[in-house]
């Protein structure tokens, strides 16, 4: 029997049954489909919000368990590993379902949170951090297959680019909150792991009363504007009977969704460095703060944010994608390109910095909303009720290349294990009695940290120019989504659309 519409049984918000059987009979009215988006893109904020609090506290962290740089690299290859296959677990939300998957999860990753700062040592701290790996990557597939579900194709660049704020906002609240809490707590890593996992447990509440989604019959179907709704509901009986989900793996691996994914992947490598690395990079090449670097970072993110939004807007009242995924590609070429220019000038000030790359930010996030609607529609017609497995095999292939960057980058930058030590060294240095001979050990040390902070900076150049070429592959490897170049072509194929679905109504009426 198909669960009870929840919009229709308010009296039922704190039933048991309820609070495990999600699923909507009718597709919901325009106020509840927001409300179901604004659910998912808040659980999305706080999931990266919680994956990524490492990145905002790594120097504190890496002096706190004595971790090298190559140690704390392996975490996040690891952590990427397990998450790929995650992402490639959660294709099974197309049998089953997304919310429970998305809820629950929201359960471990905050219990997680809040056990990391009792980690014993950095062995334990690894484990902790390659579970919420897990978590993220299968909810990586399932929260946008959420809001895909939610969003008809007028109007998908728009939601999808509210959806992007998850990761995005996650990380400009790792560097906000740090900004501003970290000295209030002595600079203490751990503070931001309770922080950000109380916030994770309030979240698992929300969605635990909040987030629904729709029964298999209304999201096995492609919606193009809200006017399809009532024929959408209409073919629900059938479109659920006769949807083919035999060999979901085989349809889904094709060139017009291997290849975008694989584009979009390497078009990210810049983002990833910047979640992970970019708060090591500020500190060890042009001397901030840890404190400082995180206010320097919440520019980026705040920046990349409002263009994911705005985008999306324009993206859906011109109904194309690709052209923007073109300028976005050229901005963020152009602005990487500028930013390693700045690498070998460790006395670039804050404010050029954050007008670097805030404008890199706007780039990305020109590109990657589009992007990501264009993809959903692509697995659409490819067969819409396998979305979540669309989206499993992007997920998987995002997580492999990632997991491959993080494995290379320490070779490339390799001064950076050095320079990570350098805090600990030169407070050892600090300690030696004035007109004593230092230890011949640590002047071998600070030789080595003066060689490396000499090295680093052209190390991080040739990484910035493996993200360069990683950006100029994406608009190739984009070419096969399914979209069209023209707005006038596209305005054309919605009024087409338009007449059709009116004829289709007029006949069943």
């Amino acid at each position: 029997m198909a669960p009870t519409d929840p919009t229709t049984s308010p009296s039922d918000g704190l039933s048991l049954d309820r609070l495990w059987r999600r699923g909507l009979d009718r597709y919901p009215d325009t106020a509840a489909r927001y409300r179901y988006l604004a659910v998912a893109v808040f659980v999305t904020i706080v999931l990266y919000y919680e994956l990524y609090v490492a990145g905002g506290v790594a120097p504190l962290m890496l002096a706190h368990f004595k971790m090298s740089f190559i140690y704390y690299v392996n975490i996040l290859v690891v952590s990427n590993l397990v998450g790929a296959f995650g992402s490639l677990a959660a294709g099974i939300a197309d049998r089953w379902g997304r919310a429970n998957l998305v809820t629950y999860g929201l359960l471990a990753t905050g219990v997680l949170a809040i056990l990391t700062p009792a980690a014993p040592n950095k062995a334990t701290f690894a484990v902790f951090a390659v579970l919420s790996g897990l978590v993220e990557g299968m909810c990586l597939v399932a929260t946008p297959a959420l809001v895909r579900d939610f969003s008809p194709q007028i109007g998908r660049a728009s939601a999808m680019g509210f959806w992007t704020l998850g990761p995005v906002i996650g990380s400009l609240v790792v560097s906000f909150v740090a900004n501003r809490t970290l000295p209030h707590f002595d600079e203490s890593w751990s503070s931001q792991y309770y922080i950000v996992g109380v916030v994770g447990l309030v979240a698992f509440a929300v969605a635990l009363v909040g987030l629904r989604e729709l029964r298999p019959g209304l999201r096995d179907q492609v919606m193009v504007s809200m006017a399809d709704r009532a024929l959408v509901e209409a073919r629900a009986e059938t479109a659920e009977r006769e949807a083919d989900l035999r060999n979901p793996w085989r349809q889904m691996l094709r060139l017009n969704i291997l290849a975008p994914a694989l584009g979009v992947s390497v078009f990210l490598l810049i983002y990833y460095t910047a979640v992970a690395f970019f708060t090591i990079y500020l500190t060890s090449n042009f001397g901030l703060t840890t404190a400082k670097a995180n206010g320097v970072n919440s520019w980026y993110w705040a920046m990349n944010a409002i263009s994911l939004v705005i985008v999306g807007v324009v993206s859906d009242r011109l109904r194309v994608r690709k052209p923007f995924m073109v300028g976005g590609t050229i901005l963020a070429v152009v602005m990487t390109y500028v930013f390693l220019t700045r690498t070998t000038h460790p006395h670039t000030s804050a404010s050029t910095l954050i007008w670097i790359i805030s404008l890199l930010a706007v780039g990305l996030g020109v590109a990657y909303t589009p992007w990501m609607a264009a993809f959903t529609e692509t697995v659409e017609r490819r067969n819409p009720a396998l979305t979540a497995t669309g989206l499993a095999v992007w997920g998987w292939i995002l997580r492999i290349v990632v997991c491959v960057a993080y494995f290379t980058l320490p070779y490339v930058v390799g001064a950076m294990d050095t320079l990570t030590r350098a805090p600990e060294v030169l407070a050892a240095a600090k300690k030696v009695p004035p007109g004593t001979p230092p230890p011949p050990a640590l002047l071998q040390e600070l030789g080595k940290i003066k060689k490396a902070a000499a090295d680093a900076p052209h190390q991080w150049q040739h990484w910035w120019w493996v993200c360069i070429a990683a950006e100029v592959a994406f608009v190739f490897l984009m070419l096969p989504l399914a979209g069209r170049w023209s707005p006038k072509a596209a305005r054309a194929d919605a009024e087409a659309h338009e007449r059709e679905v009116a004829r289709l109504t007029g006949s069943a009426e």
